[in-house]
């Protein structure tokens, strides 16, 4: 093969890469996962996506959106950046998703476990503050007299 048909070849594969025909701006990723463009940015700057440029533009491939979307879903579960950066790096290192998926399986298992306490924690505050309400009720009815204690609780049951 002739050196100018051989790089006719390798300059047509590349252009004809159809992963690189779908693209997106960063306007259009901010709206459709409803983020600032300052969050990609920032994720950006993070090391979590790499867009191509177009000069100044910012071009986005599938790749980045699919990272952007596991990227957002990690922190809405409230897993921390770092471990959110671990998940998403898996996916393009061995053993790929395969090992992606277990490291993830693991961090959800720690993640539900904190919850759970935090809910434990919450719903004893909760019943905590409604004792102490109806204490607090109690001796404002002793205080006040019957008559007042039933206007008092009428009006705290308006919103």
């Amino acid at each position: 093969m002739s050196d100018s048909i051989s790089r006719l070849y390798v300059y047509v594969n590349v252009k004809y890469d159809p992963t690189m025909l779908e693209t997106y701006g960063i306007a259009e990723l901010a709206r459709e996962f409803e983020v600032t463009p300052r969050t990609i940015r920032f994720y950006e700057a993070e090391g979590l996506l790499a867009p191509l440029r177009d000069g100044q533009r910012r071009v986005y491939r599938p790749r980045d959106r699919t990272r952007l979307r596991l990227i957002l879903r990690g922190r809405r579960l409230g897993f921390p950046l770092a471990e959110v950066r671990e998940i998403v790096e898996l996916y393009d290192a061995a053993p790929g998703e395969a090992g992606q998926l277990a490291y993830l399986l693991d961090k959800i298992a720690v993640r539900q476990a904190e919850l759970e306490a935090k809910r434990r924690d919450l719903e004893a505050s909760l019943d905590d503050l409604d004792g102490v309400a109806a204490t607090c009720r109690a001796r404002l009815a002793v205080l006040d007299g019957p008559g007042k204690a039933r206007k008092r609780a009428r009006k705290e049951k308006r919103p």
